[in-house]
């Protein structure tokens, strides 16, 4: 059964590649809006996280705003499907972004970058660009089950220039290695809720974010910036912000006070186009919350 889905997947992947691409998109949204509609679990989680984000939205606003941020997941699913037919000049030219130099002067240093993204507009979108501008970007994948999708998902990375590792325990070491040898490291960071997450204040609430990004810049000097991707009509636009890295303090207390630092800018961004965070996935550790292994 589990083959038969990712068989499925693997088509509907191939068709909508070759589908007029406003009748994917249109058709696409209208989807979007009946899964809203339904109210599901994921979208029903997904209100409950954008809530948190809005405490002075109105019910009536909320409801708008889950069904936009659905469509701009729907949006984001569309453009990964048809990313790999992307021209370099359409990828270069859908693309703005605010404070470019952070991320080139990390590049050209020679020593790498760290870049800390939260789960929303489409980051893809966002390193194919800079792959195409001569960067070499290396992401993690926490690995898929069956293992054919998640090759799938390596080689569709693959075909715009960025290396994807599975999370595994070697991969702190294999990051460091890259980053020593000139590479942007580019890390999802918005969510962990197993006991190594680190606890932070999200939007006045308990929350766990990964230590990856903290503990690689600290171990390695390389510089860490938060980078926020945002949906426009024609494309996406990325906003970077340099993460302060503190000199005083145990290894534990800086790594703590970074992932604060990129809770807050994660924050702002969000805050800013709620509508582009995709988390469809618990985030916040108070009440029910149970710790992941």
């Amino acid at each position: 059964m589990q083959m038969v889905s990712v068989w499925g997947y693997f088509a509907a992947w191939r068709l909508l590649r070759w589908l007029p691409e406003s009748f994917v998109y249109s058709s696409s949204y209208k989807l979007s809006d009946l899964l809203t509609k339904r109210n599901g679990r994921s979208v029903q989680r997904l209100r409950s996280n954008l809530a948190r984000t809005q405490p002075e939205m109105t019910a009536l606003d909320l409801e708008l705003l889950v069904y936009r941020a659905m469509r701009s997941s729907a949006r984001y699913l569309c453009d990964t499907f048809r990313l790999p037919d992307w021209s370099v000049e359409r990828i270069q030219n859908t693309v703005t972004v605010t404070n470019e130099h952070l991320f080139f002067d990390a590049m050209n240093a020679g020593n790498g970058g760290i870049i800390t993204v939260p789960h929303a507009g489409n980051y893809d979108h966002a390193a194919a660009y800079f792959c195409s501008k001569g960067a070499k970007i290396v992401t993690v994948a926490e690995h898929l089950k069956p293992e054919a999708l998640f090759k799938k998902f390596m080689a569709y990375r693959a075909t715009f220039g960025m290396e994807s590792l599975p999370l595994d325990g070697r991969v702190i070491p294999t990051l460091a290695g890259r980053l020593r040898a000139g590479c942007i490291v580019a890390l999802a960071a918005d969510r962990d809720l197993s006991r190594s997450g680190i606890d932070v204040d999200f939007f006045g609430a308990p929350a766990r974010m990964p230590a990856g990004p903290a503990v690689l810049a600290l171990r390695t000097g390389a510089p860490l910036i938060c980078a926020v991707v945002t949906y426009t009509d024609g494309g996406i636009h990325i906003d970077f912000d340099p993460v302060p890295i503190p000199q005083q303090g145990t290894e534990t207390e800086k790594i703590s006070a970074i992932v604060q630092s990129s809770a807050d800018l994660f924050a702002k961004g969000i805050t800013a186009h709620p509508h582009d965070w995709h988390m469809m996935q618990r985030i916040w550790t108070d009440g029910d919350f149970k710790e992941r292994e």
